[in-house]
């Protein structure tokens, strides 16, 4: 370790954002990055501690997942930026990842979450130092297309180009079988394409990704709904293999009165994949998006999704934006309960929030609230919600807690765009049922515990659709894990490792 006392000697510094209402008059990346010798110091800062659970990625029981599920070897290329000896660190960082402009980008860091510099201060900014050494790479040319010397003369098919189905393409492909990946949308890249907004994951940072795996000799075929346009029988006559990574797109729905009738209700996903394609195709001037510009706009869930639906509204331009959670707002600070390295169970002001306080001066977020019926005008457009608080209470028979109404405490909100963020029920079902394969109670693809073969000869499946909705750095596990698996299947052993 070259600076033992780096992290006494160095404050945590991270990449500066852009100010609010400066960022909002666009939808690019906001975080320029630290001058070099700034990022070497951050480098400095890990400890090399004993246990690095920054990269254990083990799970702590009820408590969820602690440190990177790619195991990325943190230590050892946060030393080599801080020595300066940038090429070495990406090769170690490659080693575990194949997409870190990706997670670097996209990613809550949950190797941050177990840095043993959080426990009584703040943790290393691995995920800014794994976003310098990978745009370091492409910059200088390092990395470049790894064709395979030897084709196996196996064919795999994958169906499905997030996450995951990109992370089984790259894994078999470098193994040196034909891949071939197809994906219904237009574009390539699937949640990471048109999911993400491009203010967190512009999306030539995608492209060049997809440019450099058909350099390498992955084939992408797009506008190829498998299971519908394309037959789910013609893959497995023409493949070898079949991988499932359709994602868990089958958006969680609200009920109440007026739901059906109102104008204007809308699935998150929806309004994002429209905005980023209409974005792409004509920065916005086709018109062909959910535009919120002098709208007021409610939005339902308080996760991700949520906030990138804020942030997007506000780019429009709205009226005034609210965020509805259901749960009590979390702790500012970790509660005796939730100690480290469990992930922080704490309230996060993410970069919508903050665009929404700039601009209205207040949170958007009311806790504690669900929709109780919508309301529509004379034309049958929304036009408020009804509200209503809730508390939690504990049912007696099961001991578990529950958000219940309290009564009087309804209020209607003015509304003219509802969006739905409240997550997602599984895969839909219309693959599975194309393939045959079974699905668990959850309506994901089941599979044994740990094994990403499905019940259907030579078809497998992985991310989102195998594990549920999930985060995009668990999406490339699975990928890789689920590589390992099919190459077995194919050649009677594995070259590859799972993470």
């Amino acid at each position: 370790m070259g600076k033992k006392t780096g992290f006494l000697d160095y404050q945590r510094c991270g990449n500066p954002a852009i100010d609010p209402l400066e960022r909002i008059q666009n939808f690019n990346e906001f975080h320029p990055m630290l001058p070099e010798a700034e990022r070497r110091k951050q480098g400095a800062r890990c400890m090399d501690c004993g246990v690095p659970f920054c990269q254990a990625g083990m799970n702590l029981g009820g408590a969820g997942y602690s440190g990177c599920p790619l195991h990325n070897l943190i230590p050892e290329w946060n030393d080599m930026i801080y020595q300066g000896n940038y090429p070495h660190a990406l090769s170690r960082l490659l080693k575990t990842s194949n997409f870190p402009e990706f997670t670097s980008r996209v990613c809550p860091a949950l190797c941050e979450a177990g840095c043993t510099c959080g426990l009584n201060g703040e943790a290393v900014t691995v995920k800014e130092n794994e976003f310098f050494l990978v745009e370091y790479g492409f910059s200088q040319g390092l990395i470049q297309p790894r064709i395979p010397e030897v084709r196996t003369g196996k064919k795999v098919a994958v169906v499905g180009s997030g996450p995951s189905g990109l992370a089984v393409a790259d894994q078999l492909n470098h193994r040196g079988h034909w891949v071939t990946v197809f994906e219904r949308s237009d574009r390539v890249g699937g949640l990471l394409m048109y999911g993400i907004p491009n203010m967190k994951l512009e999306k030539q940072i995608v492209q060049r990704r997809v440019d450099l795996m058909a350099q390498e000799g992955v084939t992408f075929v797009t506008s190829a709904d498998v299971g519908n346009t394309t037959s789910a029988q013609s893959l497995l006559e023409e493949f070898d293999a079949v991988v499932l990574c359709c994602g868990a797109s089958n958006p969680r729905n609200l009920s109440g009165p007026g739901r059906e009738e109102c104008q204007g209700i809308y699935f998150a996903v929806d309004f994002l994949k429209a905005n980023t394609k209409s974005l792409l195709d004509s920065n916005l001037t086709d018109g062909n998006y959910i535009s919120c510009k002098g709208k007021d706009v409610v939005i339902v869930g308080g996760g991700d999704t949520g906030n990138d639906c804020i942030g997007t509204a506000i780019r429009h331009g709205c009226k005034s934006v609210t965020a509805i959670e259901m749960m009590p707002k979390a702790p500012d600070q970790r509660a005796e309960n939730n100690p480290w390295p469990q992930w922080p169970r704490v309230c996060k002001t993410d970069y919508g929030h903050e665009e929404a306080i700039a601009v209205f001066g207040a949170d958007p977020r009311r806790y504690q609230t669900t929709v109780k019926e919508f309301l529509p005008d004379e034309q049958g457009n929304l036009r408020a919600v009804k509200i209503v608080h809730l508390r939690p209470e504990a049912d007696p028979k099961t001991g578990r807690t529950n958000m219940v109404e309290i009564p009087g405490t309804e209020e209607e909100l003015p509304c003219d765009i509802l969006l739905i963020a409240a997550g997602f029920l599984g895969t839909q079902s219309y693959v599975a049922e194309a393939f045959g394969v079974e699905l668990d109670g959850r309506t994901n693809v089941k599979t044994e515990p740990g094994r990403y073969k499905t019940n259907v000869e030579k078809v497998f499946t992985a991310g989102d659709m195998h594990r549920g909705q999930s985060l995009v750095v668990w999406g490339v596990a699975e990928g890789r894990a689920a590589a390992q698996e099919v190459d077995e299947y194919l050649m009677g052993y594995s070259a590859l490792r799972k993470p």
